[in-house]
């Protein structure tokens, strides 16, 4: 079965310099990368220790980044000079406010951003809106969990670019 979704992309336009941006996004997104995701739930002995062990590392905004990937760096190679990083970053406890309605919604949680340099100069701030990726599955449960998520992003967004999108 294939199902046609429509997607709303976000994007921040922002005079902040790329650097700025960057130190500000993981300033408020903790990460698991040094220790890895699996550490978590293999060290959980139960549901209550598991919870704590996720807010461990959530920074202010209330994600974690799960995976950076400096797409900029291997293009530049390439003899394009860029600027791009993609990040993976949620939070499993409101990853589980979707997933619990439809295992599926876990093909979009955590969540993928990137930021890169623009041509012209400006920074931004990019993602798909989780809500609208989950759309195809059809349940209100799910869709209702990933319109918070839809709003913790945007705020996570105005928060590092200082714009709103």
């Amino acid at each position: 079965m294939i199902r046609q979704i429509v997607v709303e992309h976000v994007t921040f336009v922002t005079d902040r310099p790329f650097d700025e941006v960057i130190r500000t996004f993981e300033e408020q997104v903790g990460s698991l990368e040094q220790i890895g995701w699996a550490s978590i739930p293999a060290a959980s002995r139960d549901q209550a220790d598991f919870e704590r062990r996720v807010q461990d590392v959530l920074g202010p905004s209330g994600f974690t980044r799960f995976l950076t990937i400096d797409h900029g760096e291997w293009v530049t190679k390439q003899g394009r000079p860029t600027r791009f990083i993609l990040y993976t970053a949620g939070n499993p406890m409101i990853a589980i406010t979707m997933i619990e309605h439809d295992i599926e919604a876990g093909l979009d949680v955590p969540v993928r951003l990137a930021i890169y340099e623009h041509p012209d100069g400006k920074t931004r701030l990019v993602f798909n809106k989780p809500s609208s990726l989950m759309s195809g599955l059809g349940n209100e449960a799910v869709h209702n969990a990933a319109l918070k998520l839809d709003a913790k992003m945007m705020a996570l967004g105005e928060a590092v670019t200082g714009v709103h999108a």
